[in-house]
């Protein structure tokens, strides 16, 4: 893992990581490594204990974890999830006045906007920062980071957005949904272009990864190419972000799309595809893994 590039942020700096999975464990220990206070709760304990070896303080409750934080960081499965977490199990009145709430999950718009009304009501602040980059860039500390909220905040946490990668304030609160959302959608399409495309190589008889080799560098080359096609090419679709997870994304951007009166047919037929897949048992697989539905569908398996 590389070090930290930027300068750590107050030594006395309190941090509350709410959510230990794939993505929070690696972020929430380089905010240890970088000198952070760091408390962590996850509802399966054993996971956040991991976190022992590196300094954080492991909580019984998310009440516990952030009665001394001065910023709280959630990475939770989906809005709902968040908002039980902060509001219903009670944590927001376990928080210090002034405290900032940071949710980096990847949740509705609307959600992150009500969230944010209701800690500023309670005399919190809150900034939504979902992230893209994966287990990958959170180990390496180059995660993609979408920013929506107040701009005074936004400045004041950079340094420790820095930890973890490369922050951009994109709007109001919201706004880093939004963002977050864009990102998802270019995933779950491009994925699903790439697959398409090297299946139909390899149906007329071309070598997949001869093809993937010849178009590097021209204009059909991404990283979703480079990536998620390696992962076609050699059939290892080992979950980093599952095939369900990516069809939570497309349900939420055509919700989005509906609440603002944008029509998403692209978006519209993808996320029909991705619930196929899980309808046919794909749903734990990576999202590259919309190349085995595609496959199937031509007989291909």
């Amino acid at each position: 893992m590389n070090p930290p590039t930027s300068s750590p942020p107050t030594p006395s700096l309190q941090v509350a990581v709410l959510g230990i999975g794939l993505m929070g464990f690696p972020m929430a220990r380089r905010l240890c490594e970088a000198g952070c206070t760091v408390s962590v709760w996850n509802r399966s304990r054993s996971k956040a204990e991991r976190l022992e070896a590196f300094g954080a303080r492991v909580a019984d409750t998310p009440t516990d974890a952030v009665a001394q934080a001065d910023i709280v960081i959630t990475l939770l499965e989906n809005g709902d999830i968040v908002e039980d977490v902060l509001f219903t199990q009670g944590t927001v009145e376990g928080l210090r006045p002034g405290s900032v709430v940071v949710d980096m999950s990847s949740i509705l718009p609307r959600q992150a906007r009500d969230h944010a009304a209701r800690l500023t009501a309670a005399g919190m602040h809150h900034l939504d920062a979902p992230v893209s980059g994966g287990t990958v860039g959170a180990e390496a500390g180059t995660l993609a980071i979408m920013v929506g909220g107040e701009p005074a905040e936004f400045e004041r946490l950079r340094p420790l957005f820095e930890l973890l990668g490369r922050p951009v304030h994109v709007g109001p609160h919201g706004a880093g949904q939004l963002a977050k959302l864009a990102n998802q959608m270019i995933v779950g399409i491009t994925i699903g272009a790439v697959a398409e495309a090297l299946l139909l190589c390899e149906k007329g008889g071309a070598d997949m990864g001869k093809v993937k080799q010849a178009i590097t560098g021209g204009f059909a080359d991404s990283r979703i190419l480079q990536v998620h096609g390696q992962r076609m090419v050699e059939r290892d679709f080992t979950k980093r972000a599952a095939v369900a997870v990516q069809l939570k994304d497309m349900r939420n951007a055509l919700a989005t799309a509906s609440e603002i009166g944008f029509d998403a047919p692209i978006t519209g037929l993808f996320e029909q595809l991705y619930a196929q897949s899980v309808d046919h048992g794909l749903a734990d697989l990576d999202h590259s893994a919309l190349f085995v539905e595609l496959a199937s569908r031509n007989g291909m398996v």
